[in-house]
């Protein structure tokens, strides 16, 4: 799941009905944030999905462990308020990290004191066990409120999934520019939570393995290659509008708007892959390692011509990454992809734990990302390279547009 190239399906924009918002109504992209600047947290969208992506990422999923939905709407509330907070450069919550008294815990951890917002934002998405526990129980009455396309991903082949670090009942995604920002803004979520949820697994990420603003380069992966070269972008409105946002009629009313969010972990053989010869290694991507053009062209943005051969085989190979990722060989299936380089140490054998962490994001996990990801788990020949080892999705809603909201309101009421 190194390239994909982002989501949607032929035909999904003849069944959705009609847009949600028109264009003239969609919020304006927002520009490349400097390395101290804020991020809105309020608006018709969540932040951190057509964001241009940040530096740094560190990723929560919690579980549940209250069954009171008075408690864990009254959690929601309170992360808000403390999400907009720290995205906003303040502490999260209104005494701070040292205002309080020397007899009370203080209401901040600390560790941000005196940096910036460091385009900090903060994206929440809700996991399919908070609609049924894992014994099918109905623990906050909403089971009826669970979208059809928040459904559990199959098992794909080769698939090498560990429960312990996957799944959950919601998820937070924090992205900044500074690392101790996005772990400042985890570690207080988690502190507020105490109680309500646990945190079930957790990722940092570094260098951003795709852009999603056509103001920004393309990144590269461990393996060297530039990544998601063909990715959405944030300044594609219409596209953004066929295959990312959910449209009313999509599923409930509380998703319209949103979009669904898929992680995968995708651990990279890096020392294999590095005893490689260039020309192989070239082969399995279907680009060049420099530039990024595909095979079959000289820049980067050239479109891949699956029809070129040479000695009466493709130029492009047919096990290729980019031929078996590329839409036009997935009737069109497009997502938007925010993933992250990822390194966890060593595993204890002498080589690196390390690869990407997948984020994507898409109007239909199952008829967009699954889809691709079953042409890929069947013939890619970067199989041979990386295994999946962690896997989740989540509902994300739209954005609030007002301090007078807070995350769940909808979906608990």
């Amino acid at each position: 799941m190194i390239g994909l190239a982002g989501a949607g399906v032929a035909g999904l924009a003849a069944t959705g009905g009609a847009l949600a918002l028109s264009r003239a109504e969609q919020p304006r992209p927002e520009p490349v944030a400097g390395f101290g600047d804020a991020v809105e947290f309020y608006g018709v969208r969540q932040a951190g999905i057509v964001t241009p992506a940040q530096d740094r990422l560190h990723f929560v999923a919690f579980d549940v462990i209250t069954g009171k939905k008075a408690e864990l709407l009254a959690m929601l509330e309170a992360w808000t308020a403390a999400a907009a907070r720290m995205t906003a450069g303040l502490d999260a919550g209104t005494i701070g990290a040292v205002g309080g008294i020397p007899e009370a815990p203080p209401d901040d951890t600390g560790e941000a004191i005196g940096l910036p917002p460091s385009g900090l934002t903060l994206t929440i998405g809700f996991g399919p066990g908070l609609f049924r526990d894992a014994t099918g129980r109905d623990r906050f009455g909403i089971a009826s409120k669970k979208p059809e396309a928040l459904a559990d991903l199959p098992h794909f082949p080769g698939d090498t999934i560990d429960p312990k670090i996957s799944g959950g009942d919601i998820c937070v995604q924090a992205c900044a520019h500074d690392p101790q920002v996005a772990v400042h803004a985890v570690r207080n979520l988690a502190r507020i939570g105490m109680g309500v949820v646990s945190v079930r697994w957790s990722q940092l990420g570094f260098g951003r393995t795709s852009s999603t603003s056509t103001g920004q380069v393309t990144a590269r992966n461990l393996f060297g290659f530039k990544d998601g070269t063909a990715n959405l972008k944030a300044e594609e409105t219409q596209l953004l509008d066929e295959h990312l946002w959910v449209r009313d009629g999509d599923g409930p009313a509380w998703m319209t708007g949103g979009s669904y969010l898929v992680s995968r972990k995708v651990r990279m053989l890096v020392e294999t892959w590095d005893r490689t010869p260039l020309g192989e290694q070239e082969t399995i991507i279907g680009r060049t390692k420099g530039s990024g053009a595909p095979l079959t062209g000289k820049d980067e943005f050239d479109e891949p011509d699956f029809t070129v051969k040479k000695d009466d085989a493709p130029v492009i190979a047919l096990d290729s990454h980019v031929r078996l990722a590329h839409h036009s060989q997935n009737q069109g299936a497009r997502m938007l992809r925010r993933g992250y380089n990822y390194v966890d140490g060593s595993d204890g054998l002498g080589r690196l734990d390390a690869g990407l962490f997948f984020i994507s994001y898409q109007r239909d996990p199952h008829r967009q990302f699954v889809p691709v990801q079953k042409a890929l788990a069947r013939t890619d020949a970067l199989n041979e390279y990386i295994r999946h080892v962690s896997s989740g999705v989540f509902a994300c809603p739209p954005g609030l547009l007002a301090a007078d909201d807070h995350w769940g309101r909808v979906l608990l009421s």
